[in-house]
């Protein structure tokens, strides 16, 4: 982590957190003064290193916040005597967000096992097995001679033999065979295992379905800001449309005419990207626009130079200096 502070008439600090760092050089292509320094991303992602993506030369940064500003992913922490630029009306503003509906979620999941950056946590609360199936169920320990096939074949572990330690006072495997009628779906599986005929179950959810009650399943949705990059992986793979996702920029990524990848003997463009966006395929890269933020820490890593970015949009709004638009209008051109 880096920071430079400064003193004077306002304390001006700059702060670079590594762990939202994408390695993307954004940052250091915008800065007037050349002070940040992108290292190695490939060994640094790839664990192989352990430094941070962004150095600072505190001699030549002159602490604008220019670099904070063009931050989409809030790597880079500007504040003036403590308060920070990014909530202040006079710098400009980034509205790229992503939410997620709690009305319309259905806590199926997906979102949380998708996020390449582990930003959602979900919490479900399913109902018990016995709000939703009804039956009666019975066993006949005259009967029953504790062999354990019931045991063994429950699909929902709702059996349970209690066994002894087989002694010359007592001699005998078990005494007592229970079904745990919380967990029981009544399947019959267990009446139909049984050599004995011990077991005497009754399915009467169909019956009864009247008076079953209505499924509901609660739960809470908890979306990391501090780790979200708005990749879209969440809005794509939603199946209610629950979540909904702006993206810092719209644009295209493409390969360079004639480029030959050298594909799973370098696979740097997958081991770089934040958003999970590229994969290998048939020996080749595979980059799927739906998940890419055009950060461009891909086209950085390629050793030959292969990945194009065209930006054509961004979500950056509340630029008052025309010195600053131009230098961030620059995040436009192609990379």
């Amino acid at each position: 982590m880096a920071i430079v502070e400064r003193e004077g008439k306002q304390k001006r600090s700059l702060e670079h957190k590594n762990h939202k760092c994408l390695g993307c050089g954004i940052c250091t292509d915008i800065c007037p003064t050349s002070a940040l320094r992108l290292g190695p991303i490939l060994p640094i992602a790839r664990g192989l290193l352990k430094s941070d993506f962004i150095g600072i030369d505190k001699e030549k940064c002159c602490l604008c916040g220019l670099c904070a500003s063009s931050c989409p992913f809030d790597a880079l922490e500007f504040c003036i005597s403590g308060d920070n630029t990014k909530n202040m009306a006079e710098y400009p503003q980034w509205r790229h967000e992503t939410s997620i509906d709690d009305d319309e979620c259905i806590y199926c999941g997906k979102c949380e096992v998708s996020c390449p950056r582990d930003a959602i946590h979900m919490q479900r609360n399913l109902p018990p097995r016995s709000d939703l199936v009804i039956g009666e169920t019975e066993v006949d320990l005259e009967k029953c001679i504790y062999c354990g096939m019931c045991e063994e074949m429950c699909p929902a572990d709702a059996i349970t033999i209690e066994k002894n330690e087989i002694s010359s006072d007592k001699p005998y495997v078990a005494t007592n065979t229970k079904i745990d009628e919380s967990k029981c779906i009544y399947c019959g599986i267990c009446r139909r295992i049984c050599p004995e005929n011990a077991i005497k179950i009754i399915c009467t959810t169909c019956m009864k379905k009247d008076t079953i009650k209505s499924v509901s399943v609660e739960g809470n949705i908890i979306l990391d800001d501090d780790q979200c990059i708005n990749c879209g992986w969440c809005q794509e793979i939603c199946p209610v449309d629950a979540a909904h996702v702006t993206k810092p920029f719209e644009g295209n990524i493409n390969f360079e005419e004639d480029f030959e990848c050298k594909g799973d003997s370098c696979h740097a463009c997958e081991d770089v990207c934040p958003c999970n966006a590229i994969s290998m395929v048939d020996n080749h890269s595979f980059i799927n626009p739906q998940f890419c933020v055009l950060c461009g820490a891909c086209a950085r890593a390629c050793p030959q130079k292969g990945i194009v970015i065209e930006r054509n949009d961004m979500k950056l709004t509340n630029v008052r200096s025309t010195s600053w638009g131009e230098r961030l209008n620059s995040l436009k051109q192609s990379k």
